[in-house]
């Protein structure tokens, strides 16, 4: 029998801010899963908006990282030096009719309900963007090991979603997808407002013919307003001089019961790999307490 492929996990911010607490759930919730399934745990850079990039975000980024002894394998990955690897997965779509040139705009597409189908542009653009082709009735189904059976129609929720956008730059689901592959990766955790996405990942996984990794979607840090952290002006970041006080409290809101004092951030690491139980992670969004970081210092989203 063929060997089953190594069990990678990974840990993929975006360089537009700083750390905050929502996104430092992810990594500690990624990171834990990959670690006590003896798992290596990848860290790629999503940097392929430049609009939306700040200067020295990554840097700080991994920084914060390494202050809250959360360590990767192998080199750090980024994907704005992968493109040829996006270029072949567009040429590999368009040239089987799976994709497909579309000069719509968005305003074309608000008149139309926003939801592409077909292409109702009133003319043809310079610059347009390519899109997935989704067949009439494609549901997508998909068992998330926090959120349970999720089920989508993608083409009337989603219809027909964008590969490259019209000012060249490539989009969000196509990259992933490709870097996943790419880096054989077997569990992707992440974030639930990254739920409704993954089946639009799922289906171009299986139009590319690449593997589906498994997923858990951990639950969302809010404000007060019930916004998602990263959203709100209240997404400061993390402070770092205090990783022990802000570990504890986003242990917490992984549904995990209290641990032993510890003396260091790996002493606490360590406990917490042994005791991590998936089936405690809430299946839903936060209660806006949970941050409290307005309130306590130890924690700054």
């Amino acid at each position: 029998m063929p060997e089953a492929p190594r069990q990678r996990g990974r840990f993929a911010p975006s360089p537009s801010g700083p750390l905050h607490a929502g996104s430092l759930l992810a990594a500690l919730g990624s990171w834990l899963i990959a670690r006590q399934a003896g798992a290596e745990w990848l860290l790629r850079i999503e940097d392929i908006d430049p609009p939306r990039e700040q200067p020295g975000a990554a840097a700080g980024q991994l920084a914060t990282l390494a202050a809250f002894g959360l360590l990767h394998d192998g080199p750090v990955e980024y994907q704005s030096r992968r493109e040829a690897l996006y270029r072949d997965a567009l040429g590999h779509l368009l040239a089987r009719g799976k994709a497909f040139e579309c000069h719509c705009s968005r305003r074309d597409l608000a008149v139309a309900g926003g939801i592409h189908r077909c292409c109702v542009a009133r003319s043809r653009r310079a610059d347009p963007s390519i899109r997935l082709r989704v067949a009439d009735g494609c549901m997508i189904e998909f068992e998330d090991a926090i959120c349970g059976t999720i089920r989508q129609r993608v083409d009337l929720d989603v219809g027909d979603f964008v590969l490259r956008r019209s000012d060249g730059l490539w989009a969000y689901q196509l990259a992933v997808v490709v870097d996943d592959a790419a880096q054989g990766i077997t569990e992707v955790v992440r974030g639930a407002d990254l739920l409704d996405s993954t089946p639009r990942q799922i289906l171009l996984q299986r139009a590319l013919a690449l593997p589906t990794p498994r997923h858990a979607h951990l639950p969302l840090l809010l404000d007060e307003d019930g916004r998602k952290l990263s959203k709100s002006s209240a997404a400061l970041p993390v402070d770092a001089s205090a990783p022990l006080a802000t570990l504890t409290r986003l242990w917490a809101c992984l549904g995990q019961a209290p641990l032993s004092a510890t003396a260091s951030v790996e002493e606490f690491l360590q406990q917490a790999l042994r005791s991590f139980v998936l089936a405690r992670v809430p299946a839903s969004v936060l209660p806006t307490h949970a941050a409290a970081h307005n309130a306590d210092s130890a924690i700054r989203a």
